[in-house]
């Protein structure tokens, strides 16, 4: 007899949540209960956020349609570039520069959107970012090019 830990029931879970995510569109965490709920997984919305939160599952508009995406699918390949393009435009607020940061204000909870976008990106200016629940701080090489760059990605957002 196999005894489940805590551990295998949330790596379970996990991947029930990712394939869920891959394989259908899923606008709110009420939706992705009921999906885990079919499948045997009785969880509270708490536990949901915080599943979502360490997949770093993400809403994304597709196809006109809100609904969660995984970091590997919110910027790949060829189209990381108009993925960004897309995330800026549809989730940045304002963008100002503070020294060799460049600081992007979101709405609540879409600021590591964004972060994983830039951090996917070939951005040659880009450092590395820091994601909290709405804003993002992009270190850029140089003082100097900060306001350059933060000028880039207003000309992006537009």
């Amino acid at each position: 007899m196999h005894m489940y830990t805590v551990t295998d029931v949330k790596e379970q879970r996990h991947r029930a949540i990712a394939e869920l995510i891959r394989s259908q569109p899923l606008a709110s965490q009420d939706e992705l209960a009921e999906r885990l709920a079919d499948q045997g997984f009785a969880v509270t919305q708490a536990t949901i956020s915080r599943d979502l939160e360490q997949l770093g599952a993400a809403k994304v508009r597709r196809d006109g349609r809100l609904g969660y995406a995984l970091p590997e699918q919110i910027a790949t390949g060829s189209q990381g570039s108009t993925q960004l393009v897309t995330v800026l435009r549809d989730w940045v607020r304002a963008i100002d520069v503070a020294g060799n940061l460049v600081v992007l204000k979101t709405p609540p909870g879409s600021a590591h959107l964004i972060g994983v976008a830039l951090d996917q990106s070939t951005l040659p200016e880009v450092v590395g970012t820091i994601c909290g629940d709405d804003t993002v701080f992009i270190a850029v090489r140089d003082a100097a090019q900060a306001p350059h760059f933060a000028q880039r990605l207003r000309d992006l957002a537009i």
